[in-house]
């Protein structure tokens, strides 16, 4: 399929929006779910020539709803990590191989060749269950990074900071990607001053600790590491694609994605520079929906960058909901 194509090749704005109609029409004409969204918002297909006119699907679908192209097999299934009782995410993906290229040209693109580092990851919750996109993709860079010290660390900590050790010891550029919790869990057991090694965070509590803002999180982090800046991951099962943080709390994400703001008393208008719900724009995501109503609250910039300022109370998910109804 050319989009296939096209998508990692996006070098301008005009072919971003250009691309993004086609894959609307295309996901509009063979994904079922979104088709039926789209025409219950009465929206008239060809009418729609900027991505401002196109409908985003609120994530909550995935929890609902198979959303796959017709004709399309999946490959794998992806899913959400959840509370006890609560339903989790399916995210359906019939081509692997566009996850695969989408998340190392991303990550080389912000951090170089993959070959470079020794990659470590401390990211418990999802390895202690199936389907987390996530441990595919580190995977995948650990296994890419050809390095004998590159690999996941369960509840290892004391083998961990050993390991951190030894590699600052002989000046190995390491990246160290963690869910929230546990990086606050390592430090506590011992600081650090590293000087080699880049902490990445991936988010999240996972119920484990108290809920912090990013900045405050940080704060924390950047003592206990020893290090200047904490580096951030933004993803999420339902795409395919991730943003990065390096270090500033500003998000920026690779040419075929793009996050926008909606107002978070009307869904269907958006904000700018000031906080509001996010909508991503995800065209790898080609066989599923590439437009997607976040449950995520955040701010938009000029630049193309974004930062993720918390997340919908559940009493407050005014426009989701009604679109959802």
């Amino acid at each position: 399929m050319m989009l296939e194509k096209e998508i990692f090749n996006i070098k301008s704005e005009a072919e971003f929006q250009r691309l993004a109609i086609e894959v609307f029409r295309f996901q509009h004409e063979n994904v079922r779910v979104y088709r039926n969204f789209c025409n219950l918002l009465n929206t008239q297909i060809s009418e729609v020539k900027t991505i401002a006119e196109i409908p985003f699907l609120p994530i909550q679908f995935f929890k609902s709803h198979k959303i796959l192209a017709e004709n399309s097999v999946e490959e794998t299934v992806f899913t959400s990590s959840g509370t006890t009782g609560s339903i989790n995410s399916r995210h359906y993906v019939s081509d692997i191989g566009l996850y695969e290229t989408s998340f190392l040209k991303a990550f080389e693109s912000n951090y170089g060749k993959t070959e470079n580092f020794v990659i470590l990851a401390l990211l418990p919750s999802y390895l202690e269950r199936e389907g987390s996109s996530l441990i595919y993709m580190v995977e995948k860079l650990i296994e890419k990074s050809n390095n004998p010290h590159s690999g996941f660390y369960l509840y290892e900590m004391d083998a961990l900071i050993e390991k951190l050790a030894f590699l600052e010891s002989n000046n190995q550029r390491t990246i160290l990607i963690g869910v929230s919790y546990a990086l606050l869990d390592l430090i506590e057991k011992t600081g650090f001053q590293l000087k080699n090694t880049i902490v990445m965070e991936t988010g999240g509590m996972k119920g484990r600790r108290k809920e912090m803002i990013r900045e405050e999180l940080h704060e924390i982090l950047k003592t206990g590491f020893g290090v200047h800046k904490i580096h951030s991951e933004y993803g999420m099962t339902e795409l395919l694609s991730q943003a990065y943080s390096v270090g500033d709390g500003l998000f920026s994400c690779p040419p075929w994605m793009k996050v926008v703001t909606r107002d978070t008393e009307d869904a269907l208008s958006y904000t700018f520079e000031r906080t509001g719900g996010i909508n991503v724009i995800d065209l790898a995501n080609l066989y599923s929906c590439s437009f997607i109503a976040t449950q995520d609250l955040g701010k938009t910039f000029a630049d193309g960058t974004f930062e993720v300022l918390g997340r919908f109370d559940f009493s407050d998910i005014r426009g989701c909901n009604l679109m959802v109804l």
